[in-house]
């Protein structure tokens, strides 16, 4: 699989999804606590572009706290509109900088995910292609933001729409989609799930 091909792809797809939104949806709470949907949206460009030296300014401003790091990146972009932010994706449709890294995967689960934060309060389902969704689930496994591995520690995922599966323990099975949120720790989502793996994963993630 061509990662950062299918990285563009997610990310052109995204840039449709924002061109098509109205602006009560723009304004509408998204499934990031605390932040609405054109929050997530500036988010996803907030680390476009921006290497070692950005990353170091950052974690200065946010006084070495890193999980305030995604704070004093949004501050930067969050006062940009639906259409600009619609423009700058379809400019960055590749990854660069850190949105780059392990071979373009940061790029790709990063924007899927948050495309599926968008969509899912919005209800806007969609098909997710299933190499990127295969590709989004290895990485969310193991990926350091993400703790994927702590949030699904001692259970085992299956996917009933792909050929995916991972963990030992009580079984929860779900779409990909569906556990891909679950991995990032998404609240509620693992609702979604069934099996008594499930059941753990509604009470550990609220």
């Amino acid at each position: 699989m061509d990662v950062l091909a299918a990285a563009s792809a997610e990310r052109a797809d995204l840039a449709d999804l924002l061109d098509a939104l109205t602006d009560e949806q723009w304004e509408t709470p998204s499934l990031c606590a605390g932040w609405r949907v054109r929050d997530v949206a500036a988010h996803v460009i907030s680390y476009e572009e921006h290497g070692t030296a950005d990353l170091a300014r950052r974690l200065w401003a946010a006084r070495l706290r890193v999980g305030r790091l995604n704070d004093i990146a949004l501050r930067e972009y969050s006062q940009l509109g639906r259409t600009e932010v619609a423009r700058f994706v379809r400019d960055h449709l590749e990854p660069r900088g850190a949105t780059a890294r392990f071979g373009g995967r940061v790029g790709l689960a990063d924007c899927l995910i948050h495309q599926q934060d968008i969509r899912r309060p919005l209800r806007l389902p969609r098909d997710i292609p299933a190499d990127r969704l295969r590709c989004a689930l290895d990485f969310a496994v193991t990926a350091p933001p993400l703790r994927g591995f702590w949030h699904a520690r001692g259970i085992r995922l299956v996917a009933t729409d792909l050929d995916w599966s991972r963990g030992r323990g009580p079984l929860a099975r779900g779409t990909g989609e569906a556990l891909l949120l679950t991995l990032a720790g998404r609240r509620g989502v693992a609702a979604d799930l069934t099996g008594p793996g499930a059941t753990i994963l509604q009470h550990r993630l609220g």
